[in-house]
């Protein structure tokens, strides 16, 4: 990884992002207070009715969360984005994100008026006013990846959200392996039982580096990746 990063930025109370991530650049979250959660949406840059895919990542690789050295599947078979280093080890994929209502059940209500920047908001409205800007809307909401957070399943298949699983300084990278719109947001986990509206801080940012190898680790870590990675580079070979 290059020493200086091409562009940083740090996102606190609940902030919220989005921007377009070439191919060919890495995204680096860090966790900089310890128990954040970023909500993650991913879109081909280039056609975005093209979107990160939950059911296919997970089935395709036989998995429940994703860490590296998994990949982040598209709806048409293609990878758009790898893990290449993580700290964490766990990220959620299943649970969703807050909504108002459950903010406001969860935590109370504090309005902009009130609270200005500390005003109380929820994962779905953050995410809806970053795809906004990008001529997206509700029906291109799609299940979201929460990465630093850690929900298990026992055997009856309850869900649990497990705290103080990402310490202070965690960090995980992707690799974007297509031109990439990222849309992210602080807020907490729906399932945190944190009783106080505390969103953590979450620095972002985005390095040059290589393509994958034919011996990358992500690239190889499953055999439904190499044939998505396959899918990748002849889509890109196609529009060169």
């Amino acid at each position: 990884m290059p020493s200086s990063a091409l562009y940083t930025v740090t996102l606190s109370h609940a902030g919220m992002w989005s921007g377009v991530i070439s191919r060919g650049k890495t995204l680096r979250l860090t966790d900089l207070e310890g128990g954040a959660n970023a909500g993650m949406l991913l879109y081909n840059a280039d056609l975005t009715v093209e979107r990160y895919n939950m059911p296919d990542t997970l089935k395709g690789q036989h998995i429940f969360h994703v860490r590296h050295p998994y990949c982040l599947h598209s709806d048409m078979g293609r990878v758009l984005a790898s893990i290449t280093a993580d700290t964490v080890g766990w990220h959620d994929t299943a649970c969703g994100c807050s909504d108002a209502r459950l903010v406001a059940e969860k935590y109370g209500e504090k309005s902009y008026q009130t609270a200005r920047n500390e005003f109380f908001r929820n994962g779905r409205e953050c995410f809806l006013i970053e795809l906004a800007k990008w001529g997206l809307g509700e029906r291109d909401l799609v299940p979201n990846l929460n990465l630093f957070s850690k929900v298990v399943a026992d055997d009856t298949g309850r869900l649990s959200f497990v705290p103080g699983h990402s310490p202070a300084g965690s960090h995980v990278e992707l690799r974007l392996e297509m031109n990439t719109l990222v849309v992210l947001n602080t807020c907490q986990h729906p399932l945190d039982p944190d009783p106080q509206y505390h969103p953590r801080s979450v620095r972002l940012e985005v390095f040059a580096t290589p393509l994958a190898s034919a011996d990358d680790a992500c690239r190889n870590s499953r055999p439904e990746n190499v044939r998505a990675f396959l899918n990748t580079e002849n889509y890109h070979a196609l529009r060169a």
